[in-house]
């Protein structure tokens, strides 16, 4: 049985505590910056991101600066992170269809930024909660990690069954201060290898913590 909304408010008050401060990690200029920094995050590191961005941005610091810009180029100045050809053609097209489709104006929906490419909805979520502030939980490994070991979802969950559940159990108001706060709790503390089990303080609600430490 999973756990419930009352179970789940208690334990995201805990992980506030631990992480009242939690906030996105990508450092960007313009909401434009932000969504690149976000494509390129995929299967990549944040820190890893930060650290190829600001020479990225100091090259092209405009949106049509990246629209008029050589793959080959783009490529040199990202290929330190993984996926980086894939990358440098998404964030350029991105660009061009930003100006030719948008007004060169970041969209507001999930179906209109999910049309962009290397846009996917954890991505869509991100740039709509952080710039837009509209309500979104992106589900990401660290995400997805916590809500299967503190028994949200199922240990066979995808991203959009795990997204599905935080939003039925989680107060609307709350779902960007709970993505950020699930995200920093998994990348700081509740770690995918030596999570740091034994001064955790919600193992009494956690079912990963159950399971392999055998306690009840």
């Amino acid at each position: 049985m999973r756990i419930g909304k009352e179970r789940l408010k208690k334990v995201l008050a805990i992980i506030g505590d631990l992480f009242p401060d939690a906030h996105g990690e990508l450092t960007y200029n313009t909401p434009f910056q932000l969504l690149v920094a976000v494509i390129l995050s995929a299967q990549t590191t944040d820190k890893a991101v930060n650290k190829v961005t600001p020479n990225l941005w100091q090259r092209y610091p405009q949106i049509e600066d990246l629209a008029s810009a050589e793959v080959s180029e783009v490529e040199s100045y990202i290929k330190h992170i993984g996926l980086y050809k894939t990358k440098a053609k998404n964030i350029i097209k991105t660009a061009q269809l930003i100006l030719e489709t948008f007004d060169g104006q970041l969209p507001k929906t999930h179906k209109e930024l999910e049309s962009l490419p290397g846009v996917g909805r954890k991505t869509a979520n991100v740039t709509l909660a952080e710039i837009y502030k509209i309500p979104a939980i992106a589900v990401d490994t660290h995400v997805a990690r916590i809500a299967k070991r503190l028994n949200i979802s199922s240990p066979t969950a995808d991203v959009v069954e795990i997204e599905q559940d935080l939003m039925k159990k989680v107060p609307k108001k709350d779902w960007i201060v709970t993505h950020h706060r699930l995200i920093f709790f998994g990348r700081y503390h509740c770690l995918a290898k030596n999570p740091k089990c034994d001064i955790c303080p919600v193992q009494s609600y956690c079912k990963y913590y159950k399971e392999t430490y055998g306690r009840t």
